[in-house]
């Protein structure tokens, strides 16, 4: 097996996602762990950057979820650090991390994403209306830099709006309007750099009355979770193209996640989001799908872990491949 030296796991941190990545980061260390590998937790809420620095990790496995964890502050410290650390980069976690930059990319490389509407925190209720006749209801309400399902809101009637709006408004400066997508709920795993990244099996999410938010995504038993999913071999390969593209156009490195909705009246796939430092719990999709492929849990740990890289490494760094 491939020598680590000493690897950090990040998780915890300060973010909404908090109590996730502290499940995601936990299993993680016992996986590495498991697989003899000498790794240490580190809680960025809990320690210095200058800890950071003294420990002399020589790599590091990002367990953190939502803001300075995934969002491109984080790897822009371990850049500096010269400590090389799993998943996309500075640029691409920043802006994967950004729901509307990423739809904004997507449409200008032609691929399909809900239509959309950026609102200020400070909308009118004329504004808000306005977006409702433009986009029709039922919308979704999302804040744009969260995830795991927090500050999002489905709007069914324009009585309901104003509190949706003023629910996602607080944990954002601005707040995603997205026409909603009646149909099935999939996700694709993608793992890999370059020219070798690879889309793993697809999952299909089936939440109660379609209600995929936090406590049904970590916490239910009452989600079902179908993988791969019960879909034809053509759309299979269509959809995994997809992510992979998706992926690479946001310049994504390492493994992610790539959410879809396959729209019911014609089988046509929609981007919603991507997720650049997916979750590890066992709830979690990705570990879902690798086992699916025949991947457990703790390879697929090790899989992701020597992918870990430096983005912006010069040719002389040694052990720190640039990745394109």
């Amino acid at each position: 097996m491939q020598t680590f030296g000493k690897v950090g796991v990040l998780f915890g941190g300060r973010s909404a996602e908090r109590e996730v990545s502290l499940m995601s980061g936990s299993g993680v260390l016992a996986a590495l762990r498991s697989k003899g590998i000498d790794a240490h937790a580190f809680d960025p809420a809990e320690r210095s950057l200058a800890e950071l620095a003294a420990e002399k990790f020589d790599r590091v496995f990002i367990a953190l979820h939502g803001r300075f964890g995934e969002d491109g502050t984080l790897q822009g410290v371990l850049e500096q650090l010269g400590i090389p650390y799993t998943g996309s980069g500075v640029m691409a976690s920043a802006i994967a991390m950004d729901k509307i930059m990423t739809k904004r990319i997507w449409l200008s490389h032609g691929l399909p994403t809900p239509r959309f509407i950026c609102l200020d925190n400070d909308a009118s209720w004329e504004a808000l209306e306005k977006t409702a006749i433009e986009l029709g209801l039922p919308l979704m309400l999302k804040a744009p830099h969260e995830g795991s399902s927090i500050g999002i809101a489905k709007v069914a009637a324009l009585s309901q709006l104003q509190a949706g709006f003023d629910e996602c408004k607080k944990h954002d400066d601005v707040v995603l309007a997205e026409e909603f997508i009646t149909g099935r709920e999939l996700t694709v795993p993608v793992i890999g750099s370059g020219r070798q990244v690879r889309a793993l099996p697809i999952v299909e999410i089936r939440a109660p009355q379609g209600n995929y938010d936090y406590q049904h995504k970590y916490f239910s038993d009452a989600t079902q979770y179908l993988c791969p999913a019960p879909l034809d071999a053509a759309l299979t390969q269509r959809l995994q193209e997809l992510a992979v593209q998706a992926f690479k156009v946001l310049g994504g490195a390492g493994w992610a996640r790539v959410d879809f909705m396959l729209r019911e009246t014609d089988m046509a796939p929609t981007l919603l989001e991507l997720n650049p430092s997916p979750g590890m719990t066992s709830h979690s999709l990705v570990p879902m799908a690798a086992k699916a492929a025949g991947m457990s849990y703790e390879d697929l740990c090790v899989a992701i872990l020597q992918l870990a890289t430096l983005h912006t490494a010069t040719p002389d760094q040694e052990g720190t491949p640039h990745v394109e």
